[in-house]
């Protein structure tokens, strides 16, 4: 775990287990509770829109996001907790 997610209570690239991510979801809900007029999407409708759109686009996030770190590329295909965190989180600022 790199410096930076060790304080950013939504990053997402520790979780691999049910517990890490409902960890990350109460710590979504506080964020939304503190910051939620800040999100893209502020209404479940609007929500649940772009998530459906940022679960299409998702693979190309983990394109950028293994060329930026040159790390290994998370297959978005594969059931994972983390990929689901990574679309709750995303749908927070997809347009």
């Amino acid at each position: 775990m790199d410096a930076e997610s060790e304080f950013d209570p939504l990053a997402t690239e520790h979780i691999g287990s049910r517990r890490e991510f409902i960890q990350f979801l109460n710590n979504l809900h506080a964020d939304y509770q503190r910051n939620g007029t800040s999100w893209e999407n502020q209404n479940v409708g609007n929500f649940l829109e772009a998530l459906a759109r940022y679960a299409e686009d998702i693979e190309g996030y983990y394109f950028n996001l293994a060329r930026i770190d040159d790390g290994e590329r998370v297959n978005a295909d594969a059931t994972s907790w983390r990929v689901f965190a990574d679309m709750l989180r995303g749908a927070t600022m997809y347009e």
